[in-house]
């Protein structure tokens, strides 16, 4: 199980790298507008050396099949050949991930919406295919059932691809994308904040830290070595 940062916040990556099993970031034109007035190179370059070993999945903008291909390219070569290239499943988003497979890129597949789009993401061989869950469920598409549907058709074919399940507004949808199968998560750091905060943990720490006390009257166990 792998667990993703939908985020380019220097800050917040630096904070749940320590926090999460980190596998990477996800990023996108939204994420990058939402981080404010950066040097979009320079800025991806420091979150890249920021995760290490961890991936970074930068989306392309062009439309057409040239345009994001063109647009592929140029990240690689500034980034480097380890990112994954994010580009939407369309037509010519397909034509230009089987364009790009053929030259060994790293990919991820993008607003999925539905089973077919999916499908033909395993068929051409990406790596990650995120399907897009709140966003599915805000249109009335059963997103559990897509994400069923295409971790089965990843087990029948003996795909290499694994589901990258994204767009979250709360830690219950990231609970049901993972039952239904998806292999990975991506959200914004609030979401993961919000998921480890909830009042009864800390209440649980603080009653055990507490009885711990009240018992050895230290506050710690090295403190009994003292």
């Amino acid at each position: 199980m792998e667990f993703f940062l939908d985020t380019v916040n220097l800050e917040e990556i630096t904070h749940y790298q320590k926090v999460l099993p980190l596998a990477g970031v996800t990023s996108n034109p939204t994420i990058l507008k939402a981080a404010g007035n950066i040097d979009f190179f320079t800025h991806l370059q420091a979150v890249k050396e920021r995760i290490g070993e961890a991936s970074l999945h930068v989306q392309v903008v062009g439309e057409t099949v040239d345009e994001m291909i063109l647009d592929a390219e140029t990240i690689i070569n500034k980034l480097g050949k380890e990112v994954y290239i994010k580009i939407p499943i369309n037509e010519n988003g397909l034509e230009a991930i089987k364009r790009l497979k053929e030259r060994e890129f790293n990919l991820t597949a993008t607003a999925i919406y539905t089973e077919l789009q999916g499908f033909l993401a395993i068929g051409a061989g990406v790596d990650y295919l995120a399907p897009y869950y709140n966003r599915m469920e805000n249109i009335n598409v059963d997103a559990p059932t897509v994400i069923e549907s295409l971790a089965q058709a990843i087990r029948t074919t003996q795909a290499q691809s694994k589901i990258l399940a994204a767009s979250f507004k709360n830690t219950a949808q990231m609970n049901r994308a993972i039952r239904a199968g998806a292999h990975a998560l991506t959200a914004d750091p609030d979401i993961y904040r919000q998921g480890l905060a909830m009042p009864s943990i800390q209440k649980a720490v603080t009653d055990f830290h507490n009885d711990w006390v009240e018992t050895f009257k230290s506050p710690s166990i090295q403190g009994l070595c003292q």
